[in-house]
């Protein structure tokens, strides 16, 4: 067996930056760069090193000699552990900064863009509370801390329903009450995990791959509607009836009651069959007068309060004037595209998931929505030179990839077909500024800004226009 390499302590160091992926950013002596997980810029503190590389080196904060002016005191009583809002001990007007600064570094440094005077980054009203879909898991094995581990208390309660530890795929970090989701989401998943435990109802074991009480999702609209999926592991009726009776009783605010049976070794849903057990199968999102369907398998923005600033913000930079054929490339359900549709001729979405397609579809119906079409396919073989014959030229093209960007195939033919005007929302401005490298020849960046969807993390979303040279 080899040796471990051994962990290197560095003394008074000051944290200089927040990087990527949330990380904070220090020096070590030798010029080398050290990311850090637990600190806030401005921190000075003793660093442990764990992973060493050749340019850098990855470690956690020791001791903290003294705190940073930008941090504030977290409000959830399981920020220690839960990886879920890595941000929150950073003032919210610090976060802000560091998202904007990250989003111009990557156009500027990995793009070589040039970048018109940026606009601020628009903040979300709500820090927190602000999600309208949240997914808690179950497991008879909860993670214990440290405290716990070392002391000798006999627990025999490891039932918890909560959020992965991160890295840790089968440790469960039990949630009392999550900052993330209006109420009555904390009082309906302790409701669920009391009954459970008073009602001895297995808890899930994904090691053993056994256990009746798996997932929980969550969605709680803007306009007030409540859906529940419960997951379970198998079939038990007389326990799974007993558990939906006793939830809907307790609850009869919820719209949608649902479960499903799932069995195999992932917890995802899209592959399986989901019941109505109460109500209706599915509940609506609104916005500006139009009304969004959304079953379990739906995929809608998170943030619903803020995904109407981002689309106001397309639609803004979009600059329609009713004349033009709009091409909405990763439609998704067709929020966006629907949002544009009485300012355009005409607009063309597509999308990759066939089930996002036909939400889209029906969401056009029920709002009457007659100059949107729909197609599902990969992105790369759909938008080729027939389809454009058949759809026309477009004046506009809005596109919202994935994290992984556009398809180098998918941005030549934008080029080669020329719209005069492309507005580029991303959730990940690396791939975003690839991307728009590859125009830069052919357009020029006339406006870019941020949008904050998700408070207490690092994540940004950001909008660009792109005209026509």
């Amino acid at each position: 067996m080899g040796r471990k390499k051994k962990s290197i302590i560095f003394e008074n160091i000051e944290v200089i930056d927040a990087g990527a992926r949330g990380k904070t950013i220090a020096k070590a002596p030798d010029g080398r760069v050290i990311f850090l997980t637990n600190t806030v810029p401005g921190d000075i503190v003793d660093i442990r090193t764990g992973k060493k590389r050749k340019a850098y080196f990855e470690g956690t904060a020791i001791k903290f000699h003294t705190y940073s002016d930008k941090r504030v005191e977290p409000v959830c009583s399981h920020f220690e552990h839960c990886g879920g809002c890595k941000w929150q001990f950073m003032g919210y007007e610090h976060q802000l900064a560091y998202k904007e600064k990250e989003v111009i570094n990557n156009l500027v440094r990995i793009g070589h863009l040039n970048l018109p005077e940026v606009t601020p980054i628009l903040g979300c009203k709500n820090t927190y509370f602000y999600r309208n879909k949240m997914e808690f898991s179950f497991s008879n094995n909860r993670w214990l801390t440290l405290d716990e581990i070392n002391s000798e208390e006999n627990i025999d309660n490891r039932n918890a329903c909560g959020f992965h530890i991160a890295g840790m795929w089968d440790k469960i970090l039990d949630i009392d009450k999550c900052h993330l989701q209006e109420d009555p989401s904390n009082q309906i998943r302790n409701f669920i995990k009391n009954y459970g435990i008073e009602n001895e109802l297995d808890f899930y074991n994904p090691r053993e791959q056994s256990g009746l009480l798996r997932t929980i999702m969550l969605r709680i609209s803007s306009t007030g509607e409540i859906m529940v999926v419960i997951q379970f592991f198998k079939e038990e009726k007389e326990k799974r009836v007993g558990l939906l009776k006793a939830l809907f009783k307790e609850f009869p605010q919820i719209t949608s009651l649902q479960y499903v049976i799932n069995s195999k070794g992932n917890d995802t849903l899209y592959d399986q069959d989901i019941i109505l057990f109460e109500g209706r199968d599915h509940i609506f999102e609104e916005m500006e007068g139009l009304k969004f369907k959304i079953g379990p398998k739906s995929f809608y923005q998170t943030n619903s309060a803020q995904a109407y600033e981002l689309y106001k913000i397309t639609r803004n930079f979009a600059q329609l004037t009713g004349n033009e054929v709009v091409y909405d490339f990763y439609t998704g359900t067709g929020t966006i595209a629907q949002f544009v549709s009485k300012e355009a001729k005409k607009v063309i979405g597509v999308e990759s998931v066939p089930e996002a397609i036909e939400d889209a579809k029906l969401n056009a119906q029920l709002n009457n929505i007659n100059n949107v079409e729909f197609y599902a396919g990969d992105m790369k073989d759909v938008f080729n030179t027939n389809f454009i014959k058949t759809h026309g030229q477009p004046d506009v093209i809005i596109t919202d990839p994935p994290r992984d960007g556009m398809h180098k195939n998918v941005v030549a033919k934008i080029v080669e077909i020329a719209p005069k005007r492309i507005v580029y929302v991303s959730c990940n401005s690396a791939t975003q500024a690839r991307d728009l490298a590859l125009m830069k020849e052919q357009y020029n960046i006339i406006k870019t800004q941020a949008v904050d969807m998700f408070p207490q993390t690092h994540h940004v979303e950001n909008v660009v226009l792109l005209e026509l040279k």
